[in-house]
């Protein structure tokens, strides 16, 4: 059992008898106090979605939930579902796009080394890869001579994710974005 300092994003948790995804975490160092540090966790149930906000001190115990990661690619979409296709026995995951929002700005057709979050036998969430390559679909034009330090515009890639990118990238472009921080990192 781990203690709540340890407990990362993208966990999954037992709490209050439901099983919870950690989606973002906060530490604190209140004032005044005697050592502690607290955790304020933003919880989601992986069944219903519903969101929870705990704070946690740094010494209570908290129990991971039982949960498997399968490697997987993206397939299709279905309606208000995306497809995922397990990578080694093809078995097929339906998420509902409600449940990945955020992840799903950062994944097409060409992603990999995406998983596939499963409690006991139901997919719940999907992880990303640290970077990501997408195209630029929209942008304002490139400017010669501009430096790649430069000022920065913002550009809309295909998946409708709007990331600021420097002035001499252009449409069509494709490059490499961080998913932890939705940023630019270089051309592919």
């Amino acid at each position: 059992m781990p203690k709540a300092s340890e407990i990362k994003k993208n966990a999954a948790i037992e709490f209050n008898g439901r099983v919870m995804m950690v989606r973002d975490i906060v530490r604190s160092v209140p004032q005044g106090r005697a050592g502690g540090s607290l955790y304020r966790m933003r919880l989601y149930d992986v069944v219903t979605g519903a969101k929870v906000d705990e704070t946690f001190k740094d010494v209570d115990m908290l129990n991971f939930a039982d949960l498997t990661r399968r490697d997987a690619m993206f397939s299709y979409v279905d309606g208000d579902e995306y497809v995922f296709m397990d990578n080694e026995d093809y078995t097929p995951y339906h998420l509902n796009k409600d449940a990945i929002a955020e992840e799903i700005l950062f994944v097409n057709e060409e992603t990999q080394g995406i998983q596939v979050v499963i409690i006991g036998e139901s997919p719940v969430a999907i992880e990303l890869p640290t970077i990501v390559q997408l195209v630029i679909e929209e942008t304002a034009p490139s400017i010669k001579g501009a430096s790649a330090s430069a000022r920065t515009k913002p550009a809309t890639l295909t998946t409708g994710l709007v990331v600021q990118v420097p002035e001499h990238i252009s449409t069509g472009d494709k490059i490499k974005i961080n998913t932890t921080e939705s940023k630019f990192t270089g051309r592919a």
